[in-house]
Formats: structure tokens, sequence, C-alpha cells
């Protein structure tokens, strides 16, 4: 596993390369944001801000969600796929939201992953965009490059890993750690082809050291 200076030098030169930080989801409301990680399972966050705008026009309050045909929802977001499990869990989570939590969008890992459609990486992303808590949003982008960087023992379990960066990620740090994780990974560390070569992270990379070796 990765010494503290490492993971301390990784997470100062991603702050270079994205000093913003910011999640490449569109959303103005909080349950916009709950709504469009929905959307994303099996789908770009590219393809999502396409869809969500006239999704979000027909559709303008939580109420009109809570009250709409989950057939319609799913001929607006047919092309983010298995439009009809997000389209009744989209609905479902707006009825929830409504009576049980006032219509606000609730603030603790139990009360989320308790929504339809919501597990630990869409909750942790809520708990860290919206409501400023340390989380740690575990998805491909994540998983794949701590485990390619050594800071993680290379697991593809998402919970898995979430134990190990709480382990050695400062709370502070861990929410846009996690968004640079995914603007690192669509940038340089790809799933098939990493630009190794100048890559800014390969003096702490174990997978470029031991690439160096063969």
């Amino acid at each position: 596993m990765k010494s503290k200076a490492a993971v301390k030098r990784i997470i100062e030169t991603l702050k270079g390369l994205y000093p913003d930080a910011l999640c490449s989801l569109q959303y103005e409301k909080d349950y916009e944001l709950l709504f469009a990680v929905r959307l994303s399972a099996q789908c770009t966050d590219e393809r999502v801000n396409k869809v969500t705008p006239a999704l979000y026009e027909r559709f303008p309050t939580l109420e009109s969600f809570a009250q709409a045909d989950p057939a319609e929802v799913g001929e607006y977001i047919h092309s983010c796929g298995f439009y009809n499990g997000k389209a009744r869990d989209i609905v479902a989570c707006a009825q929830q939201l409504l009576q049980k939590h006032g219509g606000k969008v609730p603030g603790t890992m139990e009360e989320l992953t308790a929504l339809p459609g919501v597990g630990r990486k869409t909750a942790n992303l809520i708990l860290g965009d919206i409501y400023h808590q340390p989380a740690y949003v575990c998805d491909t982008h994540c998983i794949r490059i701590t485990g390619r960087l050594g800071i993680t023992d290379g697991s593809k379990d998402p919970v898995q890993v979430e134990r190990q960066l709480r382990k050695v990620l400062p709370p502070e740090e861990s929410s846009d750690f996690c968004h640079r994780m995914v603007l690192f990974g669509r940038d340089t560390c790809t799933a098939r082809s990493p630009k190794c070569e100048g890559c800014p992270l390969a003096g702490d990379c174990a997978a470029a050291k031991a690439a160096k070796k063969k």
C-alpha cells in the first residue's frame, strides 16, 4: 500500500491538473443529481446530460415525478439504457422523498441507501456534493486507477475499495479526489490504453513501475 507521502503527492498533483474537481453531471436541484446518478448506471455522464434537460422540462417538480407514469419517464430516458427499471426507480424515489423526507434529499448513508435505486456510490456522491461530507465515490474510474496506483490492493469490489480509501485518504480530500479520478480516468488513465508515457503520476504508480521492469 502507498505511503502517506506518496498519497499526498498524488492528491496534490491531481489538484494541479483539475483544480475545480466538479461533478460532470449537470443539475440545479438536489433531487436532480440523485436522479442523474441513477441514469448514469451503465451509461456515460455525457449521455445523461443530453437527456435530462427535456426530462426536467416535462417533469419540473418532485411532485410531478411522483405522479408520473413510469412508462412516460422511460420514453425520455430511453437512450440511457435499462430505462424501464430506471424510470420505475425515479418515480418511486420521488414518492418516497415526498412521503418520508418532506421533499428533501436526506443526508445520511442509511436514509439514502433505503431509497429505490440508490446504492453506496450514489449515496456517497450526494453526501459529498450536496452535504459536503467526507465521501468516497467508488465508480469504475476510481476502482481502476487507485488499484493501478497501488493506493488500494486492486480489488474490484466497490465496498472493499471504499474501506481501503477511508484508511488512506484524508476525509476533507475524499470527495474531490474521487471527482478527479473520473477526470483523470477519461483523460489519461483510460481502461484499455492508459497513457503511461509522460503520465504525471507515473513516479508514484505501481502499475507504471511494474511495466518498466518487464
